[in-house]
């Protein structure tokens, strides 16, 4: 499976292309920014994009979403926690000071942690993470974690806004991602790429060399 990362947005937030290589099939998680280069790397490769999912709802994550939704004509995902910051998206950027013309997408489905996805012949399995949002997610194909803000390069996502709870992130961490091998990959929200097994050392929150 191809995995792109394209860090877009206000706040430069990693949104990731996924593109099955015998399908072609491609699925985008966290769009927050202009779709265009999405668009050239999916006619590059000649796939076509079956749908947006989620990690959470903050603006950074989904700012570009109601223009790809109807640029590529496809449904976008949200945990069912998360569907109100969705649809307060203009609220959220008054919030945080940013003056932008933007309106949630249309239609918005949601998902809960018994669903799945499909990219080609491969499950997208959802492990529901709150913490940083109620209905924060970390999305497992394989090896590969997308854990969107829960989990970072030896940090983790702030607890500090609306929904937010660090009793739950920790929660979510120990009792979910870190049960995980730790040879899984994990493609944060911002910033680089990690793996469990290191975060389980090293991460300054909750690794086993900084407790």
């Amino acid at each position: 499976m191809i995995v792109k990362t394209f860090p877009l947005g206000l706040i430069g937030t990693n949104a990731y292309l996924l593109i099955d290589e015998e399908s072609k099939e491609a699925v985008l998680i966290d769009l927050g920014g202009d779709y265009h280069a999405i668009k050239d790397e999916l006619e590059k490769n000649n796939a076509s994009l079956k749908y947006i999912l989620n990690t959470h709802g903050h603006f950074d994550h989904i700012l570009g979403e109601r223009d790809a939704q109807e640029a590529f004509n496809v449904p976008v995902y949200v945990h069912e926690d998360d569907k109100f910051l969705v649809q307060n998206l203009p609220k959220q950027l008054e919030r945080f000071g940013f003056v932008e013309n933007a309106l949630p997408p249309e239609n918005l489905k949601t998902f809960s942690e018994k669903d799945t996805f499909k990219i080609g012949d491969k499950e997208i399995k959802v492990l529901h993470t709150p913490g940083h949002t109620p209905g924060s997610v970390c999305f497992l194909v394989g090896k590969l974690l997308f854990s969107g803000d829960t989990l970072f390069y030896t940090s983790v996502g702030r607890t500090d806004f609306e929904g937010g709870s660090f009793a739950q992130l920790s929660n979510s961490i120990k009792e979910k991602l870190f049960k995980l091998d730790d040879d899984i990959d994990v493609y944060p929200g911002h910033d680089s790429k990690t793996n469990i097994g290191y975060e389980k050392k090293y991460n300054c929150y909750f690794g086993s060399n900084n407790i």
